[in-house]
């Protein structure tokens, strides 16, 4: 755990001693302003929630969490820093733990700081904020899964661009798996069952429950094992990496 600690301390150390993770935070912010208060209509709504502010997260997320990941092993191995990194007397998951925890723990600063949206429904009306902390769960958990794909894109590639284009086309099939427009089209030559087998695999279909305040068992269950096969996947790349 000391090592896992070590590892992550210093990798969110350098988030912040970059300008580019206070541009990403404000163009974060200035995107969720935009997408609740203007795309998501919240004034015209005339409800107190912020259904309009988490509604957009799984798409907010597809571009800005990628972003956030895509540097975490490709620029490792751009830089040649990769094989010092294997060289030290860790195992490869510790580092892959630490630096995934690291990644998640800033995008948490950065759901942390659209606190306003919270303050602000509070003033204007009476909103069930069981609901609204359920909905933080989720958007955390689906910033988690978007990023641990991106971990194990990032360790296939020494180049970046490369990174964010592979995880944005596998995040973008885990939303249209769920997504309405997709369901409805598959609906008309597939069985139910096999339209819901595959709106199963969809981040969609388990946020929404969280959005709605329910926070069950199979949802979190989904998120982590996403989270938990992607991490494995980018154990066994850079295990192939470390035995090359």
């Amino acid at each position: 755990m000391k090592a896992i600690w070590t590892i992550a301390k210093r990798e969110l150390g350098a988030y912040f001693t970059s300008p580019v993770a206070y541009v990403f935070l404000v163009i974060f912010l200035l995107l969720t302003g935009f997408f609740t208060f203007t795309a998501g209509s919240f004034f015209e709504r005339g409800e107190a929630s912020l259904a309009a502010f988490f509604g957009w997260h799984p798409w907010l997320f597809l571009v800005l969490v990628p972003a956030v990941g895509m540097r975490v092993w490709a620029e490792e191995r751009r830089s040649g820093t990769i094989e010092l990194l294997l060289t030290l007397p860790i195992a490869p998951w510790q580092a892959i733990v630490a630096k995934f925890l690291a990644s998640w723990a800033f995008l948490a600063v950065a759901l942390l700081l659209t606190f306003p949206a919270v303050i602000t429904v509070n003033l204007l009306g009476s909103p069930d904020n069981g609901i609204i902390a359920a909905g933080y769960l989720g958007s955390f958990l689906l910033a988690g899964t978007y990023l641990a794909i991106t971990c194990m894109t990032s360790a296939m590639t020494r180049n970046q661009v490369v990174a964010l284009i592979l995880s944005v086309v596998i995040c973008l099939f885990l939303i249209l798996a769920g997504f309405n427009p997709v369901t409805d089209l598959l609906a008309r030559w597939g069985s139910p069952a096999f339209v819901d087998t595959i709106a199963a695999f969809s981040v969609v279909t388990h946020f929404d429950g969280f959005q709605r305040g329910v926070i069950d068992a199979r949802d979190l269950g989904f998120f982590l094992s996403v989270i938990g096969f992607a991490l494995f996947a980018t154990g066994v790349v850079i295990r192939g990496h470390r035995s090359g």
